[in-house]
């Protein structure tokens, strides 16, 4: 009886090496592709994936620098955009430095040294203001004075525009009564309108972006002083204002603030 003969396939690891340095081939080209991507085909692939995604700028100034604000900038004074971030940041750091030491100079130059404090803590700017001094009893109209004083602070602000990165005015109200809660939709509209007047005055006379202006309402809940007598419980009722400085570390891993500022926004009007 004969042996059967093995089926012939010698050369069937050619197809296999074939096949090899094929994918090879196509790995290496597609590393290549990737190393001299061109930019509007990579923003054409991204939104393939994400037909929603919003292009939004990075730098005014198409430097790599690390100002994501287009209001930051060369037309903001000593705000260069330097290319060391550490450089930025200090720059940044300097220039809110400066702005406290402006509010303290105003606050001594118009001798409000008693209704006014201005203080400075972990990189932010505290400026609180004694309710006598802004509003009347159970009013959110701004006095005369009030309107002064909040020029000043418009002025100190703009010069320092290009590292702020929010200003919260704070609204508190004291208690009335030492043993007795204020009624609770009276005491937060209250403080609310309070921050709220405060903030439409910086919109409308500062160069801050508004997103960058917030208001808030706290009512009696934030005392700093005891209730227990109208002179301890006056120091109760006050706006306060929390300036702070730009994190660019912080704004290099999420800067969702710059996205509503640099969005466009061009075919929007304000309703008159």
């Amino acid at each position: 009886m004969k042996k059967k003969k093995s089926g012939g396939g010698g050369a069937n690891w050619m197809d296999t090496y074939g096949d090899m340095v094929t994918l090879l081939l196509c790995f290496f080209v597609l590393l290549y592709s990737m190393s001299t991507v061109d930019e509007s085909k990579w923003k054409a692939l991204v939104q393939s994936f994400n037909p929603n995604a919003v292009l939004t700028a990075t730098d005014p100034s198409g430097l790599g620098g690390p100002f994501a604000d287009p209001e930051a900038g060369l037309e903001n004074p000593g705000m260069n955009q330097p290319d060391d971030l550490k450089a930025a940041q200090e720059e940044i750091d300097t220039a809110i430095d400066q702005l406290y030491q402006s509010m303290q100079q105003m606050v001594k130059d118009k001798g409000l040294e008693t209704t006014v404090q201005v203080t400075m803590e972990g990189g932010k700017v505290f400026v609180q203001f004694r309710d006598t001094v802004f509003f009347s009893g159970d009013s959110y109209v701004l006095q005369p004075q009030a309107r002064e004083i909040l020029l000043e602070v418009c002025h100190i602000l703009d010069a320092a525009k290009g590292a702020i990165d929010e200003v919260r005015v704070q609204g508190h109200t004291a208690q009335a009564y030492a043993n007795v809660r204020n009624p609770a939709e009276g005491d937060r509209f209250l403080a609310s309108n309070r921050a709220t007047t405060v903030v439409l005055f910086l919109q409308e006379n500062s160069q801050i972006h508004p997103a960058r202006l917030v208001p808030e309402s706290f009512g009696q809940w934030r005392p700093i002083s005891s209730n227990a007598t109208a002179e301890l419980r006056a120091p109760n009722r006050r706006v306060e204002m929390v300036i702070s400085g730009r994190d660019l570390d912080a704004e290099a891993l999420n800067n969702a603030l710059a996205d509503y500022i640099t969005r466009d926004d061009s075919d929007l009007t304000t309703a008159q």
